[in-house]
């Protein structure tokens, strides 16, 4: 391995190191937000029912985490007028990916009804990613999704984690060749959807790495290549937000076609 690599390497892993600790600071932060009443953000303040704010945005966390994970994205997006953000959670003893698929969409409907809008705007970060993906693709949700951006999302299926990981059933569902991913890359013509997908070079959660690519001959896609950070971090990092604002404002098929990158070596 080169010395660049090493050094890039080292510090990405500096970097999972501080992220983890904010992780294990914030997440208690996370258990106590509930959800919102009418007419408010689930993490802000009461927002008017009709005018600005723009398309809402739903964001979905990974495995084993919560709504703490998106603190600064959802600053980020409130600087930049995004102010209908809703964080959604799911119970780590969700058994089946497919459960959290469909409560996904009874919040999703409950959030165009109370702002009106007829369209929502999704962000996963790993599992939360591919629940959102199985939503869009095989329950329908493309007719009220207009973007769809995964972060470090094991698209494919990624083999990290020991045999004892393999207990739970939503880490069985994240195996390459598991029946959800089977019916995932199942024929889905007319998806009006369309998926940004980051993934990381660095990112030691997703092996192969190349696993976060969405590759389906009947979706939008459009890949973008994070260089210098890992799994953690990807919900975190302002490179990887700028990507998310300008993936979420985006429009056009014409992106699509080719792949994205963006380095924060």
């Amino acid at each position: 391995m080169e010395l660049a690599q090493v050094t890039a390497l080292l510090k990405a892993t500096t970097l999972e190191a501080a992220v983890l600790t904010g992780r294990l600071v914030l997440y208690p932060s996370g258990l106590l937000s509930g959800r919102p009443a009418p007419g408010a953000s689930a993490d802000g303040p009461a927002v008017a029912e009709a005018g600005g704010g723009g398309r809402p945005v739903v964001l979905l966390h990974g495995f084993a985490d919560n709504r703490s994970v998106f603190l600064l994205l959802r600053r980020a997006l409130a600087r930049h007028g995004r102010t209908r953000v809703e964080c959604l959670d799911y119970s780590p003893f969700t058994g089946d990916l497919r459960t959290a698929a469909e409560e996904l969409g009874r919040r999703i409907d409950g959030i165009l009804d109370r702002t009106g809008h007829a369209e929502v705007d999704l962000v996963g970060h790993s599992l939360g990613g591919l629940i959102a993906r199985y939503h869009v693709q095989r329950l329908g949700g493309d007719v009220r999704v207009r973007t769809l951006v995964t972060l470090g999302t094991p698209h494919a299926g990624t083999t990290v984690g020991t045999p004892l990981a393999d207990a739970h059933p939503l880490v069985r569902q994240m195996r390459p060749g598991s029946e959800v991913l089977r019916e995932l890359a199942a024929p889905a013509p007319g998806c009006r959807t369309r998926f940004v997908s980051f993934w990381s070079d660095l990112d030691r959660i997703m092996v192969p790495v190349e696993t976060a690519r969405l590759d389906h001959p009947d979706l939008l896609v459009h890949n973008v290549r994070v260089s210098g950070i890992g799994h953690l971090a990807l919900p975190v990092h302002p490179t990887v937000a700028a990507g998310i604002l300008d993936a979420l404002d985006a429009g056009g098929a014409e992106e699509a076609a080719d792949e994205g990158a963006a380095s924060v070596a």
